[in-house]
């Protein structure tokens, strides 16, 4: 197996040629994920029956729509409709390329990648941006980690300051801490020297212009690598050891394709197994006080790393558990203008705790004075809620100026606003009305005032936009025809469930000569023959079904579940999963005996093809009164009441077959 530096170097020399992994390492990279396993890093899963629940992470919501099904390596989400395979979701959440995707699974799983190149450049420029920029950020970090060891100045500059402020050398190396050198260009030699492409440097923020030469964009810094969800490098934060004036003490890599600041949390893949663990996310405001409290023990920590909180950061963290507490540094002035920013996360609906350390202490500060079970025990002893923390803080600050109070109680009944969770505002409300000495009353009803506000304001948004797209809308086509063109496409859809569920099982039946057994997928496309389906995604894969037969190689769900196409795997998956089981309870508790539909699946083919029939035989029967109505001599007439007779002897037949009364 190749070493990432191996593989990372080939990518570099070769990066504007096409590398194809092989179809046999597709398989298997696919074949070995577990699907539990890998969205169960992002999402917490919680065991439903055969299947997995969680809150989906690609739209916000209350209550856990999002599903998993281990058994066929799937996953969907029935509030915003996402759906796809383990590749999928990789792409879908990290941004990943397909390629990236695949090549992320490989090196979890430790399976080897045969690689194919076509000596066939294209221009792959989109997809290989990103997995570029990756690369050429793993070879700073080890660049900036190798110079904080073995160089001069990085050991007495930069590794003397990390083993001042008490970091062992486990933890430098688990965090990949390093050191960026004095001189201007030291990292861009070194990366021109390994044949490393300009053009990426740049867009990673690594090296930048001054007039016509190219120079490093850290230099002389302590480095703090910034990684994703997934453990690659996106971005550095450097912190400068010097005093010099009009030289900010922090910079941060610049955005870029794979960085922003605003999405990303420090310490977010070292805190993501802990933060589950202990179900409650630590926030804190530096990088040094996130790898302080994990060298100490507490790992379930992460930082905003000096900006306001987003809500694309509240995000993250409701992925992994709904409780947040933070850990403030003991500066009172600091400490009001943070609390500013922590409506975000009611927002979110998180649970959210506060803790403001004794001054002059940060959290940094207090694990390395007072230990790892001090802070420990601090926290259990002094968390608060954030309403009533906010609420006491500036209590402390109003005195008897009445004006002052107005004010204060309008800042803290917006903050409960926010709160989706209605009982949590009531609960909150009860208790701020007897700590502020205010009418509870009073206090719901600024809330809902606030509420009725915001409201209003979104409303009148919608009806701009309304107004808008109503200039440009359509006529309105006939609500029958819709009707009849949406049930039928349905019938269309059921087929194609029934080749997807079904298409490889076999079926015994008679002929002249005794009985063999046939593939259900080849008694239907026998009963289709002739017949195109009108949605042409569907009518695709039915072609492929077909493709199968005739080479004698049919394709079972999972091909289409890992189709090359987007839209058919996205097409196939909402065909396959349901969010229902059938429970055991029916039988253990209730003495219900319940077949399962893979045991009555020739009575489901039958349903559903004499159904897809009726539908396309009443169709039929409509276009050809349609056509008598316009007949122009008796001929004509009465060929087409021919032809109604026998669609409607047929009609009947299909009717009576499933049991069915069709009122026209």
């Amino acid at each position: 197996m190749l070493s990432t530096e191996h593989r990372n170097i080939m990518h570099q020399h070769f990066l504007f040629l096409d590398f194809m992994i092989s179809q046999r390492s597709i398989s298997l990279i696919l074949e070995s994920a577990n699907i539990v396993e890998v969205i169960g890093e992002y999402v917490r899963l919680k065991r439903v029956g055969s299947n997995y629940a969680g809150l989906c992470p690609f739209h916000n919501e209350k209550t856990p729509s999002f599903n998993v099904s281990p058994s066929r390596g799937i996953y969907k989400c029935f509030g915003c409709g996402a759906a796809g395979n383990v590749s999928k979701f990789l792409m879908e959440h990290e941004h990943f390329s397909y390629p990236e995707a695949l090549r992320y699974l490989a090196e979890k799983y430790r399976i080897e990648i045969e690689e194919i190149r076509t000596d066939k450049p294209e221009d792959k420029a989109g997809e290989n941006l990103k997995e570029s920029l990756m690369v050429a950020n793993g070879f700073a970090q080890k660049f900036y980690s190798d110079i904080l060891f073995h160089s001069d100045d990085g050991k007495a500059i930069g590794l003397s300051y990390f083993t001042e402020r008490g970091f062992r050398e486990d933890t430098i190396k688990k965090f990949q801490l390093g050191f960026a050198p004095k001189a201007e260009d030291a990292f861009y030699n070194e990366a021109k020297a390994k044949s490393y492409n300009e053009e990426i440097l740049k867009s990673a923020g690594l090296i930048t212009e001054r007039g016509n030469r190219k120079v490093d964009f850290f230099r002389e810094r302590v480095m703090f690598p910034i990684h994703n969800f997934s453990g690659r490098v996106i971005g550095f934060g450097g912190r400068i050891l010097t005093h010099e004036k009009g030289v900010p003490k922090y910079i941060n890599t610049p955005q870029t394709p794979i960085y922003d600041k605003s999405k990303t949390l420090y310490g977010i893949f070292f805190a993501k197994n802990s933060v589950r663990k202990n179900d409650e996310c630590i926030l804190v405001e530096g990088y040094t006080d996130v790898i302080s409290l994990s060298q100490a023990g507490i790992e379930n920590v992460v930082a905003s790393s000096g900006t306001s909180l987003t809500a694309e950061q509240a995000k993250l963290i409701r992925r992994m558990t709904q409780n947040v507490t933070i850990l403030y540094d003991g500066d009172s002035a600091g400490l009001k203008a943070a609390l500013r920013g922590i409506d975000i996360l009611l927002e979110e609906d998180l649970n959210v705790r506060v803790i403001a350390l004794p001054e002059p202490e940060d959290p940094d500060s207090f694990v390395r004075t007072h230990g790892a079970l001090a802070l420990q025990e601090y926290i259990a002893k002094n968390k608060s809620d954030f309403i009533l923390f906010k609420t006491k803080l500036l209590l402390c600050e109003i005195g008897n100026d009445p004006y002052k109070k107005a004010e204060a109680i309008k800042d803290i009944v917006t903050s409960i606003a926010i709160i989706p969770d209605a009982i949590k505002r009531s609960l909150l409300l009860k208790e701020c009305s007897f700590l502020l000495s205010v009418d509870e009353q009073i206090l719901i009803s600024e809330t809902n005032k606030i509420k009725r506000n915001k409201f209003s304001r979104e409303a009148n948004i919608s009806s701009q936009e309304v107004i808008l797209i109503s200039h440009d809308a359509q006529p309105v086509h006939d609500q029958r025809t819709s009707d009849h063109q949406q049930n039928f496409e349905l019938q269309e859809r059921d087929i194609i469930r029934l080749l997807l569920e079904y298409g490889n099982e076999l079926v015994e039946i008679e002929y002249e000569g005794g009985k063999k057994s046939e593939p259900v997928l080849k008694l239907i496309l026998e009963d289709l023959q002739g017949i195109t389906l009108e949605n042409p995604l569907l009518n695709r894969i039915l072609e492929e079904f077909a493709e199968g037969i005739k080479n004698e190689k049919i394709p079972d769900q999972n091909y289409f579940i890992h189709h090359p196409q987007k839209e058919i795997c996205d097409l196939a998956i909402g065909l396959l999963y349901s969010p229902y089981e059938i429970s055991p309870n029916w039988y253990t508790m209730h003495d219900i005996v319940v077949t399962d539909k893979r045991f009555i699946f020739r009575q489901d083919i039958r349903s559903s093809m004499s159904r897809f029939k009726l539908k396309r035989l009443l169709r039929m029967i409509d276009e050809c009164q349609q056509k008598a109505k316009q007949a122009k001599d008796e001929e004509e007439i009465d060929r087409c009441l021919r032809k109604l007779h026998r669609y409607q002897v047929l009609k009947k037949e299909l009717a009576n077959d499933l049991g069915t009364v069709v009122l026209r």
